[in-house]
């Protein structure tokens, strides 16, 4: 029964800490050259689902994956 890590696999640059810094970064970016929210909320839109898939989705199929392995 070896659980894989999906995060252990992973550069530093793509740890859930400098995903969620990165699109911070980009949301807050796009507030302060653009000041529109018809400009930023479709970024963070975008970013959230971005988040969704890699952070929770990707790691919950690769968990059952491993469980249906062992």
């Amino acid at each position: 029964m070896s659980k894989t890590n999906l995060w252990e696999s992973k550069p530093w640059w793509c740890q859930p800490w400098t995903i969620i810094l990165t699109g911070i970064i980009i949301i807050a970016g796009s507030w302060l050259v653009f000041h529109t929210l018809w400009l930023t909320v479709p970024v963070a839109v975008l970013i959230i689902l971005w988040w969704t898939y890699f952070l929770i989705i990707v790691p919950r199929i690769l968990a059952t994956q491993d469980l249906d392995r062992s």
